[in-house]
C-alpha cells in the first residue's frame, strides 16, 4: 500500500498548476488555449484474459496467442489520472480490477494432441487488482510539434509502457467449495525436500506495454481504445509451474482439511482416469515461460487544465 500512496502523491504533485503559459496553438474549436500541461481523469471498461500453463489448444502449450481461450475472457474496469505535456507525452496512474481463469477441460476436443494436458484436469480462477504507472508517447505530436502551421488532429495513436504492482490469488472448486491453492503447496513449495521451490508471493511487479488510440470528442471529453499486455515475473498465476511431487510428503507438513485438500488438488487426474497413477517428477507445468495477462478496454476521460478564451 505504501507504494500505491507514493505513486498517488507523485501524480498529485504533477497536477499542481504551474505558471500559465499559452501553447503555440489553439484547441481545435478555437475556444481554449492549451497550457503546456493538461490533465485527464477517466474510467474504462473492457475485457481481460490470460496465458498460463492451464488450458490452451492442441500441441505443446506455449505462452502465445495460439493458446488463447476466448471463452475465458472476463470483464475488467479501471480508473485513471493522467498529466499530458503538449500532447506528446503523458504520465498516467491507473488502477485496474478484473478476474482471470483457465481450465484444462477446454482441450477435450483435441485431447489426443495435448500430451496429457487435458487429462491433467486442472483449473483456476483469480481476482486481479493492479496499480500501474506508465508513459504514453503520441508519435503524431512528437513528429509535428515544431511545425507552426500544423493543426493538431482529434485522433492520436500512442504507445504505452510502464511498471505495475498487482495482487492475485489462484483458487479452484472442490466439492462445490472455493479453495485457495497457494497455501496447499501443490508443487512442494516451501518443503525441505524441494529447496528450489519457494512459496510464491501473491503480490508481484509486472511490466505493462501496449498501444492505443485517443479521439477528442470535444473540449473536455475524450474516448480511447487500448490494448495492454503484462509481462509478469511469476509462473504461478494459475498455481502450475513445474513437476508433480511425492504426495506422501504432505502428511509431514499438513493435517486435517488442509492435508485432504492438498492430496485431492495437487493431482486431479483421478477424476477422469481413476486408475491412473502419477509418478513424482511427471510434468505438471512448464516453468520456462512466465504467465501473463492482458486487457482490451474502452476509456472515457475528462480533460481539465485548458484556459478558456474570454
Amino acid at each position: 500500500m505504501k507504494k500505491i500512496f507514493a505513486a498517488l502523491g507523485f501524480i498529485t504533485f504533477l497536477t499542481v498548476p504551474a505558471e500559465k503559459v499559452s501553447a503555440q496553438y489553439y484547441f481545435y474549436d478555437n475556444k481554449y488555449y492549451d497550457n503546456p500541461i493538461v490533465y485527464e481523469v477517466g474510467v474504462s471498461v473492457g475485457a481481460i484474459n490470460c496465458l498460463t500453463d492451464i488450458g490452451g489448444h492442441k500441441g505443446i502449450g506455449k505462452n502465445f496467442v495460439k493458446d488463447l481461450n476466448l471463452g475465458k475472457t472476463h470483464i475488467a474496469g479501471s480508473i485513471y489520472l493522467a498529466a499530458t505535456y503538449q500532447y506528446m507525452f503523458a504520465l498516467r496512474l491507473e488502477a485496474t480490477f478484473g478476474k482471470i481463469s483457465a481450465d484444462d477441460k477446454v482441450l477435450e476436443s483435441v485431447k489426443e494432441t495435448t500430451r496429457r494436458r487435458y487429462e491433467r484436469n486442472l483449473n483456476f480462477s483469480s481476482k486481479i487488482n493492479e496499480v500501474m504507472l506508465g508513459i504514453e508517447a503520441h508519435p503524431l505530436f512528437i513528429i509535428n510539434n515544431k511545425k507552426e502551421d500544423w493543426e493538431p488532429p482529434r485522433f492520436s495513436p500512442y504507445l504505452y509502457a510502464g511498471i505495475g504492482y498487482f495482487s492475485f490469488n489462484p483458487q479452484t472448486k472442490l466439492n462445490g467449495k472455493t479453495v485457495d491453492l497457494q497455501p496447499l503447496s501443490t508443487e512442494g513449495q516451501g518443503f525441505a525436500e524441494y529447496p528450489d521451490r519457494k512459496v510464491y508471493k501473491l503480490n508481484k511487479f509486472n511490466f505493462p506495454f501496449g498501444v492505443g488510440v485517443k479521439y477528442d470528442l470535444g473540449s473536455t471529453l475524450s474516448l480511447r481504445a487500448e490494448f495492454i499486455y503484462r509481462n509478469t515475473n511469476t509462473d504461478y498465476l494459475d498455481d502450475v509451474s513445474t513437476r508433480y511431487i511425492d504426495p506422501t510428503l504432505y502428511s509431514n507438513y499438513f493435517t486435517g482439511t488442509k492435508l485432504t485438500n492438498a492430496l485431492l488438488l495437487n493431482d486431479r487426474q483421478y477424476e477422469l482416469e481413476p486408475t491412473h497413477i502419477t509418478q513424482p517428477g511427471d510434468v505438471r507445468g512448464r516453468p520456462k515461460n512466465k504467465d501473463s495477462y492482458f486487457t482490451f478496454n474502452i476509456k472515457i476521460g475528462y480533460t481539465f487544465g485548458r484556459e478558456r478564451i474570454k
